[in-house]
C-alpha cells in the first residue's frame, strides 16, 4: 500500500513538473517572439544619427522606434554583422520555437548536443552570410556603421579571400552558409529542389497548356479569316448568278369522282355497289404544316455548298424540290467530281446540316445532277383517304390496284399488282411495314369486290392479320400454323396448274382475256362448257364462270422460312414463276431481310422490291441490291423499286390507323359472309407428292422397267450398254 501511494506520489510529481515546463517553454516562447519583434522594429528604424555603440549621435530627437536601447542594439548588430543583421529577429524568432516545440517532442538526443549543433549552424550561417554580403554588397554599405558584413565580415570575408582566392571564397562562404542553415533549421536542400522542381513542371505545364491553346485560337482564327473569306467570295458568286429555282408546294392530289360523290348527300339510297366501302370510313387528312419557307431553303442551299466545300467538293445549287417529308437539292458538281464522293459523305453531311439523316440520289433520270435528301424540319401526315380519293386511283381499271403514299413532290404513288406481279417488302421493327401492308390490303378491299379478287393470309405472328378474320374477301379463315400456311401454299400451285390449262383451251394468254371472254358469252347468253372436263356418262360440263384474282399476302417470311423451310421455298418460287398469267399474286413481307430468309431462288422471281427503314447497308442490298434504304427515316419512309428498272424511288406511305381498318372490316363483314373453301389448308401432301414428283420420281419412268429387264437379260450392270440398248 505504501509503495503504491509512493507510484502515484511520483507521477503526480512528474505530471506537475511536465505542466511546469510547458508553462515555461510557452513563455520564452512568447518572450522570443517580442523580442524579435521589438529587435526588427529597432532595425527597420534604425538611423546612423541616433546615438549608438559606434557613434554618439548628431541630433538630440531620438528617431529609432525602440528608443536609446533599439537604437544601440541596432547600431551594435548592424556594426558586427553588417546586412545578415536584419535576419536576426527571425533568427530569434526561430530560436523561440526550437526551445518551444523540442520539449514537446522529447527528442532522443540531449539539449546539449541538440543547442550544439543549432549554435554551429546559427555560427556558420552567421559568418558565411557576413563574408559574402562583405564582398558582394560593398556598393549598398553607404548607411551602415562599418561595412556590408560588419566586423565580422570583414574579418571573414578578407581573411577567405587572401587564403582562397575571390571565386574560392565565394564558392566555400556559400557551401558553409548553406550547411548552417541546415543545420540550424533542419532545411533539406534536396527537398527543397524537389520542390522547385515540381512547381516548375507544373509551370512548365500550364505554360504549354496555354501555348496549345493559343495555337488552337490562332488556327482558329486563321480558319475563320479562311472562312469569311470564302463566304465573302460566295456572296461575290451569289450576286453575280440567278437566284435558286424553288418549286412550289401545289396540292397536286386531283379529287376523283368518287370523292365528289361521296362528300354530296344522297336523296335516295345508292344502291350501287352496296358492298364497296365509303371513304367516310377513313379519317381526313390534316391542315398541311408546310416545310422550310423559301428564305431557309436559300439558306439551306448555301450552306450545303459551303458543307460539301469544306470536304474539298465544289458543287452548287441549281434547284430545290420541297417535299411533305423530306426537300431535295439538286447539285451540280464542278468539272472532275465524281458522285462516290459526294455519296461517301452523307453521314459528315448530316452532321453538319444538323439533322437525323440525308440521303444521297446518284442518278435522276433525265437530269444532269445529283439529288441530295435532307428531312423536313416539319414532317406532313400522308392519309390514306388522301391516295384512295385521287383520280389516279379510282380512273385505274385494274381490281388489283394499290395506293402506297406519295412521292417527294407530293404526287401520289398508285401501282398496280398486275404488273409486278408479286411484291417484296422488308422492314425492321417501327419502320412502318405492317402500317404499309394495310393500306395496300385496304386498297385492294376499295378497288374490287370478293368477285374479283380473294384473299389468303398468312399471319405466323398472329397478330397483324388477324384483323380481317371473316371478311368477304378470304378464301380460308386467316392461316396461323405454318404447316397450314404449306398445304395453302401448294393449293395456290394446284389452282395454278388447273387454270393454265384452261386459259390455253380458251385461247387467252392471262385471266383477264379469260374473265372477258366468260363475260362475254354470259352476256350473250351463250355460256362456255368447261373443255378441260372428260364427259362420263353423258354428264353436261360445267358452265365456266369468271375466276377471281388470288393475292398471298404472308406478314413474316422469316418465320415460315425456319419452321417449313425448303418446301416453301420450291413453292414460292414456282409460283413466283409461273402465277402470273392465272391470276395469283404473292406479297411478302419480312422484317429479317437476310439471305437465308430472302434467298437467291425468291429475289430472282420477284424483282419488284419495297424497302422501308433497315438497319445496316447489308440488309439495303439484300432487298434492293444497292444501299439507301439504311438512311430512311422510318415511319412509312420506304424505297419502291419497280419492275424493269435498278433505281428506286422515294415514296412516304400512306398511314392508316387501327381504328381505320377495323371500321372498314366491320362494314365488310355486314355487307357480305365469307364464302371459305376448306381444302386450301387440309394436308393433300399424299396427293400432291403423286403429281409434283412424277417428273422426278426414277420409278415412274416409263424406261425404268425396260432397263431393269436390260440388266437382268445381260447379267451386265453397265451404263454404255443400256444406252446402246436403249
Amino acid at each position: 500500500m505504501a509503495q503504491a501511494t509512493r507510484v502515484i506520489d511520483k507521477e503526480k510529481r512528474q505530471d506537475m513538473s511536465g505542466a511546469v515546463g510547458f508553462r515555461l517553454r510557452e513563455a520564452a516562447l512568447i518572450l522570443a517572439l517580442a523580442l524579435a519583434g521589438y529587435l526588427l522594429l529597432s532595425l527597420w528604424s534604425y538611423q546612423p544619427a541616433d546615438p549608438g555603440w559606434s557613434t554618439t549621435g548628431t541630433d538630440d530627437l531620438i528617431v529609432n522606434l525602440g528608443g536609446i536601447v533599439g537604437a544601440w542594439l541596432a547600431d551594435a548588430l548592424l556594426y558586427g554583422f553588417g546586412f545578415p543583421a536584419y535576419l536576426s529577429p527571425l533568427m530569434l524568432a526561430f530560436s523561440g520555437w526550437l526551445l518551444f516545440s523540442w520539449g514537446k517532442t522529447a527528442d532522443s538526443e540531449s539539449a546539449l548536443h541538440f543547442w550544439v549543433i543549432k549554435a554551429v549552424g546559427l555560427l556558420m550561417a552567421v559568418a558565411s552570410a557576413s563574408g559574402l554580403s562583405t564582398l558582394s554588397l560593398i556598393s549598398f554599405a553607404g548607411l551602415l556603421p562599418l561595412g556590408a558584413g560588419g566586423v565580422l565580415g570583414e574579418v571573414v570575408g578578407h581573411g577567405f579571400e587572401a587564403v582562397f582566392g575571390a571565386a574560392g571564397t565565394a564558392l566555400l562562404l556559400l557551401a558553409i552558409l548553406l550547411t548552417g542553415v541546415t543545420l540550424f533549421t533542419g532545411l533539406s536542400w534536396l527537398m527543397v529542389v524537389d520542390r522547385l522542381g515540381a512547381v516548375a513542371m507544373l509551370v512548365m505545364t500550364y505554360a504549354a497548356r496555354w501555348l496549345r491553346e493559343f495555337k488552337v485560337n490562332l488556327l482558329a482564327r486563321h480558319a475563320r479569316q479562311q472562312r469569311e473569306q470564302t463566304f465573302r467570295e460566295q456572296n461575290d458568286k451569289i450576286k453575280d448568278r440567278k437566284k435558286i429555282r424553288v418549286e412550289p408546294i401545289l396540292n397536286v392530289t386531283e379529287p376523283s369522282q368518287r370523292e365528289e360523290k361521296e362528300r354530296q348527300v344522297p336523296l335516295f339510297e345508292n344502291a350501287e355497289e352496296p358492298g364497296m366501302p365509303t371513304l367516310a370510313l377513313l379519317d381526313m387528312p390534316q391542315a398541311s404544316v408546310g416545310g422550310y419557307s423559301e428564305e431557309v431553303l436559300q439558306a439551306l442551299s448555301r450552306q450545303v455548298e459551303l458543307k460539301l466545300k469544306d470536304f474539298g467538293v465544289e458543287v452548287q445549287v441549281v434547284e430545290v424540290q420541297p417535299g411533305p417529308v423530306v426537300t431535295r437539292f439538286e447539285l451540280q458538281p464542278a468539272p472532275g467530281i465524281k458522285v462516290s464522293r459526294i455519296s461517301g459523305l452523307a453521314k459528315d453531311l448530316a452532321r453538319a446540316l444538323s439533322v437525323s439523316s440525308v440521303r444521297i440520289v446518284e442518278v435522276i433520270p433525265g437530269k444532269p445532277v445529283v439529288g441530295l435528301e435532307i428531312p423536313n424540319e416539319h414532317r406532313e401526315m400522308v392519309r390514306l383517304r388522301e391516295i384512295l380519293g385521287c383520280a389516279e386511283y379510282e380512273n385505274s381499271k385494274s381490281p388489283l390496284m394499290m395506293a402506297l403514299g406519295k412521292d417527294i413532290a407530293g404526287r401520289p404513288v398508285v401501282v398496280n399488282l398486275e404488273k409486278m406481279p408479286h411484291l417484296l417488302v422488308a422492314g425492321t421493327t417501327g419502320s412502318g411495314k405492317s402500317v404499309g401492308i394495310n393500306a395496300m390490303i385496304l386498297s385492294l378491299l376499295y378497288k374490287a369486290t370478293p368477285e374479283e379478287v380473294r384473299l389468303i393470309m398468312i399471319d405466323p405472328k398472329m397478330l397483324e392479320l388477324s384483323v380481317y378474320e371473316d371478311i368477304p374477301h378470304l378464301l380460308t379463315p386467316v392461316v396461323t400454323d405454318m404447316k397450314e400456311a404449306a398445304n395453302a401454299l401448294r393449293w395456290c400451285v394446284a389452282e395454278m396448274e388447273r387454270r393454265y390449262p384452261l386459259m390455253a383451251a380458251m385461247g387467252v394468254r392471262n385471266i383477264a382475256g379469260y374473265n372477258k371472254k366468260v363475260k362475254e358469252a354470259i352476256d350473250r347468253g351463250e355460256p362456255i362448257l368447261d373443255p378441260t372436263v372428260d364427259l362420263v356418262d353423258g354428264e353436261p360440263a360445267p358452265i365456266l364462270e369468271p375466276l377471281p384474282f388470288i393475292v398471298v399476302v404472308i406478314d413474316e417470311l422469316a418465320d415460315m422460312m425456319m419452321v417449313v423451310g425448303k418446301q416453301v421455298e420450291e413453292l414460292i418460287a414456282r409460283l413466283a414463276q409461273k402465277a402470273r398469267a392465272s391470276g395469283i399474286h404473292l406479297i411478302l413481307a419480312t422484317q429479317r431481310p437476310s439471305v437465308d430468309v430472302i434467298t437467291g431462288l425468291i429475289k430472282a422471281n420477284i424483282p419488284t422490291r419495297m424497302a422501308f427503314q433497315v438497319s445496316s447497308r447489308i440488309d439495303s442490298r439484300t432487298i434492293l441490291d444497292q444501299m439507301g434504304a439504311e438512311q430512311l427515316l422510318g415511319q412509312g419512309d420506304m424505297l419502291y423499286l419497280p419492275p424493269g428498272t435498278g433505281l428506286p424511288e422515294r415514296v412516304h406511305g400512306a398511314f392508316v390507323d387501327d381504328h381505320e381498318v377495323h371500321q372498314v372490316v366491320a362494314f365488310l363483314k355486314k355487307n357480305a359472309q365469307p364464302n371459305y373453301l376448306e381444302e386450301i389448308t387440309q394436308d393433300l401432301s399424299s396427293d400432291d407428292e403423286s403429281s409434283f414428283a412424277d417428273a422426278s420420281d426414277a420409278e415412274q419412268d416409263v424406261l425404268y422397267d425396260q432397263a431393269v429387264q436390260i440388266v437382268t437379260e445381260s447379267r451386265r450392270a453397265s451404263v454404255s450398254g443400256v444406252q446402246r440398248r436403249l
